[in-house]
């Protein structure tokens, strides 16, 4: 049985460019795609690199360690499916791969999230067999 996703969650589309993301976080497994070309990860996905323009994509682990960049608490939901969990954090965290990502920080008030906080990688059930990556306060 699927796992349902938890009330209240926004469940995005799997774009075909994302298939392969999408399919390793049904293993809980953070990847990113990389250019083999120019050696440098990016975010989001797509069929070519935005430093080279080369078609050369492979997709590798990710540690899912990071730090905040920037935080905004959402006291009205941006979408009528986030109403149930208001408020809650909107971040844009850097990975350490170089690549930043925009997901919400859990698992801490929302009021002590601040830019440079560490987070790591945490995984939120969907209605389909997919997890949604989300990030929590890194462990000491």
């Amino acid at each position: 049985m699927t796992p349902a996703s938890p009330p209240g969650r926004f469940e995005p589309r799997v774009a075909e460019e994302a298939e392969v993301f999408w399919s390793a976080t049904e293993r809980r497994e953070l990847v990113l795609p990389w250019c083999t070309s120019c050696g440098k990860p990016f975010w989001y996905p797509r069929p070519v690199c935005p430093r080279c323009l080369r078609p050369d994509v492979e997709w590798r682990p990710a540690s899912g360690r990071g730090a905040v960049y920037a935080v905004s608490v959402m006291h009205r939901p941006a979408h009528p499916g986030m109403a149930a969990r208001v408020p809650y954090a909107v971040a844009l965290v850097d990975l350490e791969e170089g690549v930043r990502m925009l997901t919400n920080v859990v698992d801490v008030d929302v009021d002590e999230v601040r830019v440079g906080m560490e987070v790591q990688v945490t995984w939120e059930p969907m209605s389909d067999g997919r997890n949604l990556p989300v990030f929590a306060p890194a462990s000491t």
